[in-house]
């Protein structure tokens, strides 16, 4: 079969010539294939998170330990989507000139992680771990991408993290409710 770009065109959704490994502050949504609510629910205006919800949950949690150059900020795990702030921080993270590689303390070549990587590890890491749970190894989990916003001053930021905080209270009126 042969690619036809009128069937599988996808919409660019990143910012074209932005290097996503750079120190910044990215306000993320991710959406559950289909906008099944695999979380848990809303009752009375808080998120109830079940088994998956606790379990996706842990999972972003983990991403700070795992990435020294990620700071977690506000996030919330609703029944069918997540929304999450972002930081990634230190000179360390920036990609080396133009070879978008650093040398590690073991001689390894690495590639500078950028919002893409973080996203990719956490979306890899609970489809794994629910495909495990659930016992079906070939659900799926998310829509294929997901949403970033570059967050570029502190009002945008007070605002978005005041989005995120009250989203559960939303719920009714959310884009993502189903």
């Amino acid at each position: 079969m042969n690619f036809d770009p009128n069937i599988r065109h996808r919409k660019l959704i990143r910012l074209k010539g932005y290097d996503y490994s750079k120190a910044g502050l990215f306000f993320i949504t991710i959406c559950c294939h289909e906008r099944v609510p695999l979380f848990g629910v809303i009752v009375n205006g808080k998120m109830i998170l079940n088994n998956a919800g606790r379990l996706a949950y842990m999972e972003w949690q983990k991403t700070q330990e795992l990435r020294a150059n990620i700071v977690l900020h506000d996030f919330v795990i609703m029944p069918n989507h997540f929304h999450a702030i972002v930081e990634i921080v230190g000179a360390h993270c920036m990609r080396p000139d133009s070879s978008d590689i650093e040398q590690t303390e073991q001689g390894r070549v690495q590639r500078a992680p950028t919002v893409g990587d973080v996203i990719r590890g956490y979306k890899s890491a609970v489809t794994k771990s629910l495909r495990n749970l659930q016992g079906s190894p070939n659900s799926k989990i998310w829509q294929r991408n997901y949403y970033e916003h570059i967050i570029r001053n502190e009002a945008a930021y007070l605002k978005i993290a005041d989005y995120i905080q009250t989203n559960p209270q939303r719920w009714l009126e959310d884009t993502y409710y189903v």
